[in-house]
C-alpha cells in the first residue's frame, strides 16, 4: 500500500451507526483531487465496503461524470431497469425514479444482471432539505444473520425475478432494453438466460434464476447479494400492492421474486431479510458535493424517504460477470 493509501486509511472516521467517513481537502480542484487518490480511495472501499467523501464539492453532471471516470476502470451501461431514469452519459444516471416518501430497501445494484457493477458511484449535487439517505449494509454481515435454513434454501436454488413490462407503470420494454423490436429483445433474452413470453396484450412476462449468494472476487468471503426482498410484492405499500393486483392481477405484476424452483417468497421471508438488513444498516444525510463509492458485491444500499429536491447521480463502474465468480445454483437460466 502507498503512503498516500495508508495516510488516506488512517483518515477516515469510522463510526457503527454511519458508513465510513473522509473529509476531502480539495481545493479548487475536485477532478485532480479524485484522479491523484484514485488508488488511494479504492484501498479505502477494498478495506471497509464503501466510504462517503465529504468536501469534494460535485456540482454538476459533467464534474461528477468525471471524477466517475477517474475512478473506475470502466463505465457500463444501466440493463433491465425496473423504473426509469435519466441517462447523463453511458454508465451515469440519474437516481432511479421512486416515490419519494417511500423507501427503497437494502439491495445490491443489477443483482439480477448476468454483467452487474462491481464498483457503485453516488454523486449529490442537491441534498434534500429532509431524508433522503442511501444507509448501506454489510452483505457478509447480513447473510451470517439470517436463518441458516432459509440461506441453506436460496443457495441450493438461488432466486427467480418475475418481470411483466407495462407501458402505464415501471420501465417499459423500450426503457429496459433501450429498443421495442421484439426480435432485438428476445434476442437478448435468450443470451441473458431469460425466459419471455409476448402476452395478447403486447406486454412481456419475462423470467430470470440468479444465485442469491456470491464469493466476493478478492475476499473470497459468502455475501447475500440478489433483491429478492426489495423486488418482491411484499415489500410493496398494502395499497400499492392491491391496486397492481386489481389491474393487472396477480401474476402480471410489474416485478415479484420467487425461489428458484417457482415457488413464492411470503411476507413471512421478506420481513426477515429486511430485518437482517434493518440490524447492519449505517447512514449519514447527504451534503451537496458528497461522493459515496460502495462495493456493490460486499456491501447493499438503499434509499431513505425525502423532502426537497434530491439531485443524486449514480455511476455503475468496474463490470464484473457473474460466470466469472463461480456462483452457487441459480447463476444463469430459468
Amino acid at each position: 500500500m502507498s503512503l498516500s493509501s495508508a495516510t488516506l486509511l488512517n483518515s477516515v472516521a469510522l463510526s457503527p451507526d454511519s458508513p465510513p467517513l473522509l473529509h476531502a481537502d480539495v481545493g479548487s480542484d475536485p477532478v485532480g483531487w479524485a484522479a491523484g487518490h484514485r488508488a488511494a480511495l479504492r484501498s479505502v472501499v477494498a478495506e471497509h465496503g464503501c466510504v462517503l467523501v465529504r468536501g469534494l464539492g460535485l456540482a454538476d453532471p459533467a464534474g461528477a461524470e468525471t471524477v466517475f471516470r477517474r475512478l473506475t476502470d470502466s463505465l457500463m451501461a444501466d440493463r433491465e431497469p425496473f423504473a426509469p431514469r435519466r441517462t447523463y452519459a453511458e454508465g451515469v444516471y440519474s437516481a432511479t425514479k421512486w416515490p419519494t416518501d417511500q423507501p427503497m430497501c437494502q439491495h445490491h445494484e443489477l443483482s439480477y444482471a448476468l454483467d452487474f457493477p462491481g464498483l457503485l458511484l453516488f454523486a449529490c449535487l442537491e441534498a434534500p432539505t429532509q431524508g433522503g439517505a442511501t444507509p448501506v449494509a454489510d452483505a457478509e454481515a447480513v447473510l451470517q444473520s439470517l436463518p441458516a435454513p432459509l440461506v441453506e434454501r436460496f443457495e441450493r436454488e438461488g432466486w427467480m425475478l418475475t418481470r411483466t413490462y407495462h407501458e402505464e407503470i415501471g420501465a417499459s420494454v423500450a426503457e429496459a432494453f433501450g429498443t421495442d423490436d421484439r426480435s432485438v429483445v428476445e434476442r437478448y433474452c435468450r443470451t441473458q438466460g431469460i425466459e419471455f413470453a409476448w402476452q395478447h396484450d403486447g406486454s412481456l412476462r419475462t423470467r430470470q434464476r440468479r444465485a442469491a449468494v456470491l464469493r466476493h472476487p478478492v475476499t473470497g468471503r459468502r455475501c447475500w447479494f440478489n433483491q429478492i426482498a426489495f423486488l418482491n410484492e411484499w415489500t410493496m405499500e398494502p395499497e400499492v400492492r392491491e391496486y397492481l393486483v386489481d389491474v393487472y392481477g396477480a401474476d402480471a405484476l410489474p416485478f415479484n421474486t420467487r425461489f428458484g424452483n417457482g415457488d413464492p417468497v411470503d411476507a413471512g421471508i421478506v420481513t426477515t431479510i429486511n430485518e437482517a438488513y434493518d440490524r447492519h444498516v449505517r447512514r449519514e444525510p447527504w451534503r451537496s458535493g458528497d461522493l459515496l463509492l460502495v462495493d456493490n458485491i460486499r456491501t447493499a444500499h438503499g434509499r431513505e424517504p425525502f423532502e426537497g429536491p434530491r439531485e443524486v447521480l449514480a455511476g455503475l463502474g468496474d463490470p464484473v460477470r457473474l460466470s466469472d465468480l463461480a456462483p452457487t445454483a441459480g447463476g444463469r437460466a430459468a
